[in-house]
C-alpha cells in the first residue's frame, strides 16, 4: 500500500510516499480502507517535534471503507463488519501510523459509522474539529454535558473564529442545540462563511467595537465562550461572559502565554477549561461522537462553502503541500484524496 511517512522531525519536505506492506488488524481492531484523510494543525505540528516512533504516517482524521476486522470485532449490536462505511477518529493516538495512507489499521473504538448520504469529505472532515468543539460546548459547570436539539435552548454562544474547522464546527453543532450563536471574525470573507455556518450574529472585530456588539446581543452577557487565541481575546472574553459562564480553550493562536486579572476573574465565578484531545477522558470522547454522528445523520453537521467550509482537495503525493497550506492558515478543510 502507499503511505505517507517520515523519520525524522522538520518541514513538510521531510514527508515522503512510500510502499509498505498491508497492515492486519489484530484482536479488537479494525482495518479501514480510506477513501480520504482530514489534515489538522495538530499534523504540521507533530511533524516538527521530536518523534516517539523510527517512522510515523501523519493524519488522525479519514473516512473511507472496512475492509477487514480482527478478532472479537463485529460481535456486539454495534458491531463493525466489512464493507461498512465509516470515519475514524484519532487514528494517533498512542500509534505511529495515521490515516495518510491508503490504509489503516485502528481500535474499532476509533472507528465509527458513516451515517448514510453523508459524503466521505464531510466523514474525513468530522474527528479533530467536531470532536474538539462538541467538548468545548459540553464543558459548562452548568451544562449542557450532551448536545442535541433543545439542549442548549435559552443559552448564548461567542465562537472565537466563526470561519476556522473548529471554529465552524461549534457554531453548527451551537446552533443545533438550540443556542443563540455569535462569533468573531477578521474579514467580510469570513463573515459570509461563518453566516453560511448557521451563525445567529457575526462580529468583524477589526472594523467595530467587538464588545459592544456583542453586548448588543446579550446584554447580560455570554454563557460560554470557545476560544483559539486566548492571549489576544481573554480581555474582550472577560468583558463580555456572564457570572459563572465558561470560557473553553482549545488553541494558543496568537502567544503561549496567558495572563489573568485576577480580582476580574474570580470576580464573576468564570470556569476556564483548558482541552486537548490526546489526554481527553474516554466518557468525553465517547459522547462527542455519538452526539456528532447523530449530528451528521440529522444534515446538522455539514461541509462546503455552502456550509461555511470551503474544501481544498490534494492527492496523496502532495500531502506536503496539503500540510503547508495547513501551516500557513488556509480557510476551510485541507482533504487528501486517497482512492
Amino acid at each position: 500500500m502507499r503511505a505517507v511517512v517520515f523519520t525524522e522531525p522538520g518541514p513538510s519536505s521531510v514527508m515522503r510516499v512510500v510502499e509498505r506492506d498491508l497492515p492486519e488488524p489484530g484482536p479488537g481492531e479494525v482495518r479501514v480502507r480510506l477513501v480520504r484523510s482530514g489534515v489538522n494543525p495538530t499534523d504540521w505540528k507533530r511533524r516538527q517535534n521530536p518523534l516517539d516512533h523510527d517512522e510515523v504516517t501523519p493524519g488522525q482524521d479519514g473516512a473511507g471503507y472496512v475492509d477487514a476486522v480482527g478478532e472479537g470485532v463485529g460481535e456486539g449490536v454495534d458491531g463493525l463488519a466489512v464493507g461498512d462505511r465509516v470515519w475514524v477518529v484519532l487514528a494517533q493516538r498512542e500509534r505511529a501510523h495515521g490515516t495518510a495512507a491508503e490504509h489503516t489499521v485502528q481500535s474499532a473504538d476509533h472507528v465509527v459509522p458513516l451515517p448514510d448520504g453523508a459524503s466521505f469529505d464531510l466523514g474525513a472532515s468530522l474527528g479533530v474539529p467536531a470532536v474538539t468543539a462538541h467538548r468545548a460546548l459540553t464543558s459548562a459547570d452548568l451544562g449542557p454535558s450532551r448536545l442535541g436539539p433543545g439542549t442548549m435552548d435559552g443559552l448564548t454562544v461567542l465562537v472565537a473564529g466563526g470561519a476556522g474547522a473548529v471554529g465552524n464546527a461549534a457554531v453548527q453543532l451551537a446552533a443545533w442545540s438550540g443556542a443563540t450563536v455569535v462569533t468573531t471574525v477578521s474579514s467580510p470573507e469570513k463573515a459570509a462563511l461563518a453566516t453560511a455556518a448557521g451563525a445567529h450574529h457575526v462580529v468583524n472585530y477589526r472594523d467595530s467595537d467587538a464588545e459592544a456588539a456583542i453586548r448588543a446581543v446579550a446584554p447580560d452577557g455570554v454563557d460560554l465562550v470557545v476560544e483559539v487565541a486566548p492571549a489576544q481575546n481573554n480581555d474582550l472574553d472577560n468583558a463580555v461572559t456572564k457570572v459563572h459562564g465558561t470560557i473553553a480553550i482549545y488553541a494558543n493562536n496568537g502567544g503561549d502565554e496567558l495572563t489573568l486579572p485576577l480580582r476580574a476573574t474570580f470576580s464573576k465565578n468564570l470556569r476556564y477549561q483548558f482541552l486537548i484531545l490526546y489526554t481527553l477522558d474516554d466518557r468525553f470522547l465517547r459522547a462527542a461522537v455519538e452526539d456528532v454522528s447523530e449530528a451528521v445523520r440529522a444534515g446538522a453537521l455539514r461541509v462546503g462553502e455552502e456550509a461555511g467550509v470551503p474544501l481544498h482537495h490534494f492527492p496523496l503525493e502532495e500531502a506536503a503541500a496539503a500540510h503547508d497550506a495547513v501551516e500557513a492558515g488556509v480557510v476551510g478543510k485541507v482533504l487528501l484524496d486517497i482512492s
